[in-house]
Parts: C-alpha cells; sequence; structure tokens
C-alpha cells in the first residue's frame, strides 16, 4: 500500500505537472470506485486544478469552486501519467483525469476492488477524511508522545492507526522502528522520553530520506514503479536475510494481512516472537532466542 512517502510523491509530481491546469473531463470506468453521488463527476469539467495534497494516506486533487477529488489507492491502487485522452488499461482501469497536456490514470491490480474516489465540497467535506493521527514530518516529540499515550497498545499498532500516526503503514512503520531500535511488540504506556524522542527523530529520518530517494527516481516525470518494498529498506520484505547492522537473521510475524518484520538483534534484545501460524505448528520447538534459533532445528524435534 503506498504510504507517506510515496502519496507525497505522488502529490508533489501532480503538483508539478497539473497546478494551474483545467480538466476537460473525469471518466469513471468502474462504478464501485465512486463513494459519493454530489456533486457529480461532471461538476469538475472544466476546472483548474488549484493545488494537489495529503490526507493521511489519501491524494486530495482541489479544484476552482472548492470541489475536491479524494483518491485511497488501499493496496493495489496506482496513478499512471499517460497521453491525452488515454483508453484505460483494460479491467485494471478505473478512472481518468483527462487535461489537456495529459491524463491521470487510476489503476488497480487484482480483482478486489478497494482504491475508492470521493467526490466533496468546502473543507467539511474533507474533514470527514481526517483521523486526527499527527504527522510525523509537521509535529515534535511531544506531540507524538500525547497521541502513543492516549491508549496502550504495541508500538507497531499504534504507528499504523490513522487516529495515532498519520500516513504510516505496514512497511514504513518497519522501517521506522528498526531505525529507533525499538521492539514493534513494546507497550507505548512503557515508552520513556527519551524512547518517543528517539522515535520521533527515526521516523523523520526515514520519511524524509524515503520522500528524497523517490522524488530523484521519478525525475521530471512521473512515478511508475511505486511499491511497498524498496532496495533501500533494511527490514521490511527482508526476511530470514542478515541484519544489514548486526547480521541477524530479520524475523517477521503475519498476521490478517499485515506483517511485522524486525531485528531481533537490534530491537528485542535478543528474542524472538513466536508467529502464530508456524508455532501452532511447531509448538515447542519453536526458537524463543538467537541462539536457539542458531541451533534449529533442535535434535530429535519436529
Amino acid at each position: 500500500m503506498p504510504e507517506l512517502p510515496e502519496v507525497t510523491v505522488y502529490v508533489e509530481r501532480i503538483r508539478a505537472l497539473l497546478a494551474g491546469r483545467r480538466l476537460e473531463r473525469l471518466r469513471i470506468f468502474n462504478p464501485f470506485l465512486l463513494r459519493t453521488v454530489d456533486p457529480p463527476p461532471d461538476a469538475l469539467a472544466g476546472r483548474v486544478l488549484v493545488d494537489a495534497g495529503r490526507i493521511g494516506k489519501r491524494i486530495v486533487l482541489s479544484f476552482e469552486g472548492d470541489l475536491h477529488a479524494v483518491i485511497h489507492l488501499m493496496i493495489a491502487g496506482r496513478l499512471r501519467w499517460r497521453r491525452a485522452g488515454a483508453a484505460p488499461p483494460g479491467r485494471r482501469g478505473l478512472a481518468a483525469f483527462d487535461f489537456e497536456t495529459g491524463t491521470l490514470l487510476l489503476t488497480e491490480e487484482g480483482s478486489k476492488r478497494r482504491a475508492s474516489l470521493h467526490l466533496v465540497a468546502g473543507r467539511e467535506g474533507l474533514d470527514r477524511f481526517r483521523r486526527g493521527g499527527v504527522d510525523l514530518l509537521s509535529t515534535g516529540p511531544e506531540d507524538l508522545a500525547a497521541a502513543l499515550r492516549r491508549a496502550n497498545r504495541t508500538l507497531k499498532r499504534a504507528l499504523t492507526d490513522p487516529a495515532v500516526v498519520d500516513g504510516i503503514g505496514n512497511a514504513w512503520s518497519d522501517e521506522i522502528l528498526y531505525r529507533a531500535r525499538l521492539s514493534p511488540f513494546k507497550q507505548t504506556a512503557s515508552l520513556g522520553d527519551d524512547e518517543v524522542a528517539r522515535l520521533h527523530a527515526a521516523a523523520v529520518q526515514v520519511l524524509e530520506e524515503a520522500i528524497r530517494v523517490q522524488l530523484a527516481e521519478a525525475g521530471t516525470g512521473f512515478p511508475e514503479k511505486v511499491t511497498a518494498f524498496h532496495p533501500s529498506m533494511r527490514v521490511h520484505g527482508r526476511y530470514g536475510r542478515p541484519c544489514p547492522e548486526c547480521g541477524a537473521p530479520i524475523q517477521r510475524i503475519v498476521y490478517a494481512e499485515n506483517e511485522a518484520n524486525y531485528c531481533p538483534g537490534c530491537q528485542t534484545g535478543g528474542r524472538i516472537y513466536a508467529d502464530r501460524a508456524l508455532s501452532r505448528l511447531l509448538k515447542g520447538d519453536w526458537p524463543r532466542t538467537l541462539e536457539e534459533l542458531e541451533e534449529w532445528p533442535p535434535r530429535g524435534g519436529r
């Protein structure tokens, strides 16, 4: 799922390419994409794109007359910049914003249609999408501490909850926690002020680096290869591979459609947490520490 860095890059390139340009028409190819009826899609035709912005993981296209198109890409949605009037790429095509200089296509891979488009008017229309989480790039560690301590939960869950932190998801939360040298399973109520400060500093560093790298990759064009994995990542998507800092094998816990990737050597003091699916299968054979992992599978074990 595109998160804060990827959405920010989309917004920056849309702003550079289309701010001040007039939308000729909005084409909807899949009726399940549009989740609102007022204003209708035709209301945007002929209006100038005033700005592009972000609310959490949502992209906001703001048109004159205080009308806004709010796009949530979810897991598999992507934006493509194509020649003016480009045809949709088969079933993957959901919508097209046609400008004189080109067409912004919204596509989605797979059979599940989760991406959404809301057309709203005014600030009150946009406010319905604000979940109340702090923006790590525009607030300090004190605001982050207050948000984290409103309820006790694991750090991984807190960082991916839009009511706590704005725009962070599965992938970049792994990278932030690794940079901060904090366990994803540490309880927020147990965080000291120094740990919150370390977490905030790590988040700013990781997010700013990711945005800078991805903007450089896009150049003057448009990002084409937006993915949940990036070669610069240290733990996310690197299960079983050695940590670039300490050499310990990266561990992973999978739950529902999410996962937590971490380094037991750098983040959990050598402790290895049991993945639910595997630990049910292996039971007592599941290694609990790095030392046990080095001897795993145990002699005579299943």
